[in-house]
């Protein structure tokens, strides 16, 4: 595995027009080469919940649910979140907590962040970023 699936990449399938740059990049890594975290799937899952939407559960449970890798929020991702907070605080950039918690488990698993959301992880020590957005 080389990257952590942000929830608006790991999201992409499930959607009525999937943005085509990101099912380009995913195809062409493999599905080896991604995973993503207990918080974006708790992300995806409170969408799903709130959405209410069948055709969307029914997509989640064909395309994604159980195809792919959770990496858990535990204590050595906790460790990490921890560290990051306090950085991120301390210079004068704070993020949100599920933010830090998704970096710090890329961070503790040495993985990329794969996102639309390039401004979310910048500038977080240790954490790679990238925008499958861009073509």
């Amino acid at each position: 595995m080389t990257y952590l699936l942000d929830t608006s990449v790991f999201s992409q399938p499930i959607k009525d027009l999937p943005l085509a740059p990101v099912m380009d990049r995913w195809s062409a890594l493999g599905d080896e080469a991604v995973c993503t975290s207990a918080v974006c799937l708790a992300e995806l899952l409170q969408g799903l919940e709130l959405r209410r939407s069948e055709k969307y559960w029914r997509r989640y449970r064909e395309l994604l649910m159980h195809h792919y890798p959770v990496l858990p929020f535990d204590a050595a991702v906790a460790t990490v979140f921890g560290q990051l907070v306090a950085h991120m605080k301390t210079t004068g950039r704070p993020r949100p907590a599920l933010d830090l918690m998704i970096a710090a488990t890329a961070r503790t698993h040495g993985l990329i962040v794969a996102t639309l959301n390039v401004r979310d992880f910048a500038d977080i020590p240790g954490v790679g970023v990238e925008d499958w957005g861009a073509p």
